[in-house]
C-alpha cells in the first residue's frame, strides 16, 4: 500500500508544481488495471498504456486477504471475493475504499451462516442490485455437494440461492456476468476432484438464470455444443454482444484457449489461442475488456517463462501483446487470477460504466 501511495502522491504534486506530463487525469485513472495475485494474497495495479507496476493497492494479507478471486467496482469501494485457500474457512466477501484500497470491512464475513463456501466471480445487478456470488462448492472429495450462486443484498444479508433444480447436471459455478438480454450467465464445471469417482476434466457449461425470478432458463453452451468448451470460468461480452470465455486444455496435447461464442446461437466464432503444446504453458482464469475495446489476459498456472503475465489482444485479429511480463523475467505478478478497471461496470464487466 505504501508503494502505491508513494506512486499516486508523487504523480499529484508534480502536477501541482505544472508538471502537466506526469498529471493525473480522469481517464488515466480510469485505465488503470487491477490484478488479484493469489500467489502473494495481493491486488496490484498496472498502468495500461506503459504495463508499469504502480505497487499493491491491496497489500499482501490485508483484512486476512488469501486467495483473492472475483472483483468490482461499486459505491466507491473495490469489492473482493475472498476464498479462504487453505484456511479450512469458508470463503467472504470484502471491500476496500475504491481511491485507497483501505480496508473498509466485510460486506459478508466467513463467519456467517450463509458464507459461500469456495467463492470464485461475482458481479452486482439484477432487480434488487443484489451482490451475486458464484460458489464452486466443494471440490475436495465430496463433489456431490454441489454449488450455488448466492445473493447478497447492499449490507451483506443472504437474498437466497438461484434455483438450479431445473439443470440436470452437476452445478459447480465459477464466473458470473449479467448479459444483454438482461439474464445472469454462469460458467460451470464438473468434478474437478481426481479422487472423486464424479471427476471429469473436460465437462464444462455456460448456463443463464432470470434474476427477477431467480430460475434457471437454460443451457447457452456446453462442452457438447461447442468441444472447445472444457472447465470454464471468467466471461465477459464485447461491443457486439457476443460472450467471451476462458477454456483449458483437454489434455497434454491440447491448447489452452480463450473463446467468443455468438450471442445469438451460443456457437464458437473463434478463439484465441494461449499457448500450443510443447511450448510453455499459459492459460487464464479470467478475462476483462479494457481501453481501445482490447482484451485483457492474465496468465497463471506453473509454466516460469509464462505466468504472471498480463496480455493484451485484439479481438478481432487475435493478436496479442505482453503488457505485463512473466514473473520469472521481472514480473510483478505471481498467480493473476482475476481482473478488473475502476470504471468497469459491475453489472456487465463492460468497460466504462
Amino acid at each position: 500500500m505504501k508503494a502505491y501511495r508513494d506512486v499516486l502522491r508523487s504523480l499529484l504534486l508534480s502536477a501541482a508544481l505544472g508538471l502537466s506530463a506526469l498529471s493525473i487525469s480522469p481517464s488515466s485513472m480510469a485505465q488503470e488495471l487491477f490484478v488479484g495475485d493469489v500467489g502473494d494474497n495481493s491486488v496490484k495495479g498496472f498502468d495500461v498504456a506503459s504495463g508499469s507496476y504502480l505497487g499493491a493497492f491491496v497489500p499482501s494479507g490485508t483484512a486476512g486477504l488469501k486467495g483473492p478471486m472475483g472483483m468490482i467496482f461499486t459505491d466507491k469501494q473495490l469489492v473482493v471475493v475472498n476464498q479462504n485457500l487453505g484456511t479450512g474457512q469458508s470463503g467472504e466477501v470484502l471491500k476496500f475504499d475504491g481511491a485507497t484500497g483501505t480496508f473498509a470491512g466485510k460486506l459478508v464475513a466467513s463467519t456467517d451462516r450463509n458464507a459461500p463456501f469456495a467463492p470464485r466471480g461475482i458481479v452486482r445487478g439484477g432487480p434488487d442490485q443484489g451482490f451475486y456470488v458464484a460458489d464452486i462448492g466443494d471440490q475436495a472429495g465430496k463433489c456431490a455437494n454441489q454449488g450455488n450462486i448466492k445473493e447478497y443484498d447492499a449490507a451483506g444479508a443472504f437474498l437466497g440461492n438461484l434455483d438450479r433444480q431445473a439443470f440436470a447436471g452437476e452445478f459447480h459455478p465459477r464466473g458470473v456476468v449479467f448479459g444483454p438480454d438482461g439474464l445472469l450467465y454462469v460458467s460451470a464445471v464438473g468434478c474437478l476432484d481426481p479422487k472423486d469417482p464424479l471427476f471429469n476434466p473436460i465437462t464444462g457449461y455456460i448456463l443463464r438464470f432470470n434474476a427477477t425470478t431467480k430460475e434457471f432458463v437454460d443451457v447457452f453452451a456446453s462442452n457438447t455444443s461447442v468441444p472447445d468448451l472444457h472447465r470454464p470460468e471468467g466471461l465477459v461480452f464485447d461491443s457486439a454482444g457476443h460472450l467471451w470465455v476462458t477454456s483449458f486444455r483437454a489434455s497434454s496435447s491440447d491448447s489452452d484457449k480463450v473463446l467468443r461464442l455468438n450471442s445469438q446461437t451460443g456457437g464458437l466464432i473463434n478463439k484465441i489461442v494461449l499457448s500450443t503444446p510443447p511450448a510453455p504453458r499459459a492459460f487464464a482464469q479470467a478475462i476483462i475488456f479494457g481501453p481501445g475495446g482490447d482484451l485483457f489476459i492474465a496468465i497463471s498456472g506453473g509454466a516460469a517463462q509464462t505466468a504472471g503475465q498480463v496480455r493484451r489482444c485484439n479481438p478481432t485479429s487475435g493478436q496479442c501483446d505482453i503488457i505485463v511480463p512473466a514473473n520469472s523475467t521481472g514480473g510483478a505478478l505471481q498467480q493473476p487470477f482475476y481482473l478488473i478497471f475502476r470504471n468497469t461496470n459491475p453489472t456487465t464487466l463492460s468497460y466504462g460504466q
